[in-house]
């Protein structure tokens, strides 16, 4: 992508931009404490913003090229306008306005992402460090697997009674967790989905370094941790990440092997865990043909999307608003009578990326997703 800074080394703008890479490490490094993760991107956001404009009335190169600009502004645009849209009508106006004004902190902390993969020095730094935060990562996922505990989630979880006398979980929450939790602890289940997003970034690195044999290891390692934590979209994000990343390392041939490989894995584990048995025995009832297997299947999402489906009818122009759907979900239950898989309560979100967009959304917001998508793909293709 057009992301080149045109601020030469020695200037303003360049000795500005040192500390993006390093912004952006930390943000992701410290996801699993989200107050201060969100306290960084704030704090980056503002840094962005009031130094771009400083350098800019000072009349000194720009740490941010015009098309890197252009491009991050457009993205950015494309995932708030529909929130803004949305606002207008929502069923509870005042959470719509809040979350699109509260959207508008990541404008300028994309463009410090932009301003941190600027230059090829920049571009190895903000790449690595994420690679390594996700290799952590996964090896103390691996003993969680092993030992039954995180040790990089206790050492928070301590830190946090010393500091307020309580910790991250519930004694509850941690007796209900079902699967693998990482890092991110058990009160807090979508460790698989968060490394399944991260496994490029370390991939890519391993297989730069180590080629074909380092990138089958570390697939292998963090395909054991995802199959752990049980989460089937994360099983499909991987899969689509393995066949991009290996497919041109190990061709067609060794990638169909590496498959074969996974599968009996996965059957391995199946026979070893009875959490990794009870996933995939869940998962086999949709094939029963029946509705009410493809719901218990889908944990619900069945129930989920139909009332989804309801929403985008009443509201097909701009959607119910922004995180408008716990809102009106009741009025769109489809089987009010019975209980829900998931237990009790409503449901939050639509559990489905297109139907989130037209529900919350409107078909407005899903062809501004789709604008901005279309414009990343073009930049990614015409890149040098």
């Amino acid at each position: 992508m057009p992301v080149e800074s045109n601020a030469p080394a020695g200037t303003p703008g360049a000795r500005a931009g040192r500390w993006a890479p390093w912004w952006v490490i930390a943000f992701v490094a410290l996801w699993p404490l989200p107050g201060l993760a969100e306290g960084v991107l704030v704090l980056g956001a503002l840094y962005a913003a009031v130094r771009m404009v400083q350098l800019r009335l000072q009349g000194k190169q720009r740490m941010l090229s015009s098309p890197a600009w252009a491009l991050t502004s457009i993205l950015f645009l494309g995932y708030w306008l529909p929130q803004a849209f949305s606002a207008f009508d929502a069923i509870d106006p005042s959470e719509a306005w809040r979350k699109a004004a509260a959207g508008l902190r990541y404008l300028p902390f994309m463009w410090l992402v932009a301003i941190a993969m600027a230059t090829p020095q920049r571009r190895a730094l903000t790449l690595g460090g994420i690679a390594v935060i996700t290799g952590v990562w996964t090896l103390d996922a691996l003993a969680q697997a092993a030992f039954g505990t995180s040790p990089l989630f206790w050492s928070l979880d301590q830190l946090k009674w010393a500091v307020s006398g309580h910790g991250f979980c519930t004694p509850q929450e941690v007796a209900a967790a079902d699967r693998l939790s990482g890092v991110l602890g058990p009160c807090n289940l979508k460790f698989g989905q968060v490394l399944a997003s991260l496994s490029p970034f370390l991939l890519f690195a391993v297989a730069r370094r180590a080629g074909a044999w380092g990138w089958v290891v570390t697939a292998a390692l963090v395909g054991v941790v995802l199959v752990l934590a049980g989460s089937r979209a994360s099983w499909i994000t991987y899969a689509l990440v393995l066949a991009f990343s290996g497919w041109r390392l190990l061709g067609t041939r060794g990638l169909l092997v590496c498959v074969v490989l996974g599968l009996v894995a996965v059957v391995g584990l199946s026979l070893a865990s009875t959490q990794v048995r009870e996933r995939i025995t869940r998962t086999a009832m949709a094939w029963d043909g029946e509705g009410d297997g493809v719901n218990q299947a889908l944990s619900g999402r069945g129930q989920i999307w139909a009332a989804a489906g309801c929403m985008i009818e009443e509201h097909p122009i701009n959607g119910v608003g922004a995180r408008g759907f716990r809102d009106a979900y009741p009025a769109c239950q489809p089987e009010a009578a019975q209980p829900a898989v998931w237990g009790e309560g409503p449901a939050l979100h639509a559990h489905q990326i297109v139907l989130e967009i037209l529900a919350e959304t409107g078909v407005l917001g899903l062809l501004l997703w789709l604008a901005a998508a279309a414009q990343a793909w073009r930049a990614w293709r015409f890149a040098p």
